[in-house]
């Protein structure tokens, strides 16, 4: 019975690609068609040895890859990726899913770091639990193992050793992606730590806001509130961000457009939470960033405003990111060290009932508020509060040539100038 199609996604190299499809030969029995998705052409020639496959057929990208499942007839969808081929030892059996199990995963190993990736998936389940787009992962390595991390563990089986790779990337960027991906696989918690809501402003960011509002709710352990402001967007970004309210833990607003610190304030009314959680739109969060904060907040002494650790960094290809390094945070323990830190300080977490006690953000005369929001509340809590610094990188910063901050460096000094009037 033909019942399985094969998808095969992101390969750039032919002979990676010809070995994925030599390895389906093993499982020619089951196979209906193979669809082939990439991001640049792939100058390959289908020859007669491959003559049992029934059907291939090259899928422009374009696609949105859900809608293309939601199309197919086979009760069974099989991927492989980048240099991914089927073991030799497989055969039929080998892919069978026992009652009520809906994917079957199998294990990746790059030195010492083991993730999953579902191999094969109920149509129906697919269907139903539709896999991320490419603007709501960090990276498109992240696609099938976040997509896995919604499925319930009682659904999944997971075997080792299904799947071989042509070659392991263990470049350093490669390995920190990995690192990260391997967070997708946590138990789903429930403490009683202290709550956090995450504030997210954003203006213009239809690029990238996805990406941050998926990394809040792919947590293993929930963030009580996610408050998004639409700060008068003109591209389309609100109505991206939109389809994410729901109420209850997700509520959207919008606002003219009036800068950073106006459109935080705004937010911080609606927050039930001891401590907020403040994400860029252009930036992400990893899968237990919830958990590892809360630990901290657990034993935060009373008069602290405001909690930080490090942040990792990633600059903004084409299609792609690229691991730079994690900066490290150092303590802060007056205003002389604030303003000679390596900003952007962060993650920042502040405790909700000072923030609330003090005004929220102030708005200063310079640029009325649109820039260094996040400094001016930071000099204003420190001349009254201490900091703490903890060494966690749960927070990752993506820099790319539509940052607000990056284009305007030439302005912090006339920043500084009336941030010490103030």
């Amino acid at each position: 019975m033909k019942d399985i199609t094969v998808v095969l996604i992101h390969y750039a190299d032919p002979l990676a690609f010809h070995k994925a499809l030599s390895s389906l030969k093993k499982i020619n029995t089951r196979v209906k068609s193979v669809m082939v998705l990439q991001e640049q052409e792939l100058k390959v020639d289908i020859d007669r040895g491959y003559e049992r496959i029934n059907q291939i057929e090259f899928i422009n990208p374009e696609q949105a890859l859900n809608d293309i499942i939601y199309r197919l007839a086979t009760p069974y969808v099989l991927f492989l990726h980048n240099t991914d081929y089927l073991s030799p030892t497989i055969n039929d059996h080998s892919l069978q899913l026992p009652h009520k199990k809906t994917v079957l995963a199998t294990c990746y190993h790059n030195r010492n770091i083991v993730t999953h990736r579902p191999l094969l998936v109920s149509a129906a389940f697919l269907k139903k639990v539709k896999l991320l787009s490419n603007h709501q992962i960090p990276f498109k390595e992240a696609l099938f193992p976040a997509w896995l991390s919604k499925v319930e563990a009682s659904h999944q089986q997971i075997k080792d050793g299904l799947v071989r790779q042509l070659r392991i990337n263990s470049s350093s960027n490669n390995v920190e992606k990995e690192k990260f991906i391997q967070k997708y696989q946590l138990k789903k918690v429930r403490t009683e730590h202290p709550t956090i809501s995450v504030l997210i402003t954003n203006y213009n960011m239809g690029k990238y806001v996805e990406t941050a509002i998926v990394s809040c709710l792919l947590q293993n352990e929930e963030f009580e509130q996610i408050l998004i402001m639409d700060d008068g967007s003109t591209d389309n970004s609100y109505e991206q961000i939109q389809r994410f309210h729901d109420g209850k833990q997700v509520n959207v607003f919008h606002k003219q457009n009036a800068g950073k610190a106006k459109a935080l304030n705004q937010l911080i009314p609606h927050v039930t939470s001891k401590f907020i959680l403040e994400l860029d739109a252009d930036d992400w969060l990893d899968p237990d960033a919830s958990t590892v904060i809360k630990e901290r907040l657990s034993t935060l002494p009373d008069d602290v405003s405001v909690l930080y650790g490090n942040l990792r960094k990633w600059k903004q290809l084409t299609n792609d990111v690229l691991f730079k390094g994690v900066s490290k945070g150092v303590e802060i323990n007056g205003i002389s060290d604030l303003l000679s830190y390596r900003f952007p300080l962060g993650p920042r977490i502040y405790r909700t009932s000072i923030l609330k006690r003090d005004g929220g953000f102030p708005v200063i005369e310079f640029e009325e508020g649109r820039m260094y929001e996040d400094v001016s509340m930071l000099h204003s809590l420190i001349r009254k509060t201490p900091f703490r610094y903890e060494d966690f990188t749960v927070y990752n910063v993506r820099e790319h040539k539509e940052s607000i901050t990056k284009n305007n460096r030439s302005k912090w000094e006339d920043f500084l100038d009336v941030l010490k009037r103030n």
